[in-house]
Order: structure tokens, then C-alpha cells, then sequence
């Protein structure tokens, strides 16, 4: 498994290796030891996720799971192709608002790690796009909440307005929201990578 650091302290991207013959690929896309090897140690994951959107240009985000029941999101693409983005919201971080974005898809494999305090989102780029991802805490409706996608200076890379819920097309601008998270330092796995 190759680990790559972003532009975001925190955030990452993880290859799993894929081993390929004229069937098509085997690949293991979570394997505890394996990223411990590696020096990255993840928190336990307690629930799974899958989410198909059928149109593309469908934008889901920028959501956010808030304390006691902070989630960290292990997120991949298991059909089609979508831009993922993470934001940090930890207030008094160095890089509070900042975005990073990848392209994650059926084809190139990629998983981006999402750690808690930073806000989630995508945007598909082909029909029948599906997200899998892992979730480090379970879902908390009550803790459920989100930023509008368009105020945070995200080049989605859109030719037109996006598909949205009802919920994300009413979120708060980043400058209205009152962020339940705190910058807390540097995440100890990223000293180790």
C-alpha cells in the first residue's frame, strides 16, 4: 500500500496495490497490518457506507459528523469517477478552510482518508457512480450537519449547477458556520509516514 501526504496536514491518499491478469485485478483495499507496517494507524472503523449517484455533475457535501460522534472517512470510488474533497473546520488550525481535492475512480484505485474535523464532499463526473467508504464512529443524526459547496472557494471544475439534496442546497456559508471542532496539533501517524 503506497501512502501519500496532501496539502492538508492529516488528509491522505492511499494506492493499494493491484494484482492484474487477463481476468481483470485482485486488491486489498483495507488491511490493518498492512498500513500499521507503514506506520500509519487509523482509528477503528464501525460502519460501512455506499452511496450510487446515478447522474453525473450530482454534488453531495460538504458534510460533517461534529463531536461526540466525530467521523473519520476512509472513501473510495467502487464504480464510475468523482472529485473528492476535504476542508479543514478544526478552528485555530494553520490550514482552517483550506481544500484539497482528488480524483477518485474505478480505474485509478485511489482512497482519500478523511480524518474527524474536516468537512467531506464529492461531485460525480460519470453516471452510475458509486462511493464506498469507512466510517470511524456510527451515524449520529444529531450530530449531522454541512457547509454549502459553493462557499468555500472549491474549483469543482462544473460547467453548470450541480445536482443537489434539498439539505446541501440550504447549508450555512462557511463564514456563517460556528465550527464544533479545535485544532488540537499535528495527527500523530503523519510523524511516522
Amino acid at each position: 500500500m503506497q501512502i501519500e501526504k496532501t496539502s492538508l496536514p492529516g488528509v491522505l491518499v492511499l494506492a493499494p496495490r493491484r494484482f492484474g491478469d487477463e481476468r481483470g485485478f485482485f486488491s486489498e483495499s483495507w488491511n490493518r497490518r498492512t498500513l500499521h507496517e507503514a506506520g500509519l494507524d487509523l482509528p477503528e472503523f464501525v460502519q460501512d457506507n455506499h452511496s450510487l449517484s446515478s447522474a453525473c455533475g450530482t454534488l453531495r457535501g460538504m458534510h460533517f459528523q461534529a463531536p461526540p460522534h466525530a467521523q473519520g472517512k476512509l472513501v473510495r470510488c467502487g464504480r464510475g469517477r468523482l472529485f473528492d474533497v476535504a476542508v479543514d473546520i478544526r478552528k485555530g488550525s494553520p490550514t482552517y478552510g483550506r481544500w484539497t481535492g482528488y480524483e477518485l475512480s474505478f480505474q485509478n484505485g485511489l482512497q482519500l482518508w478523511i480524518p474527524p474535523g474536516f468537512l467531506h464532499g464529492f461531485v460525480t463526473r460519470e453516471p452510475d457512480t458509486e462511493i464506498i467508504y469507512k466510517c470511524s464512529d456510527h451515524y449520529a443524526p444529531d450530530c449531522d450537519g454541512a457547509v454549502a459547496w459553493d462557499t468555500i472557494g472549491i474549483d469543482w471544475g462544473l460547467s453548470g449547477r450541480p445536482i443537489l439534496s434539498g439539505k446541501d442546497a440550504e447549508a450555512p456559508a462557511l463564514r456563517d458556520f460556528d465550527s464544533p471542532f479545535t485544532y488540537a496539533g499535528p495527527f500523530d501517524y503523519e510523524a511516522r509516514l
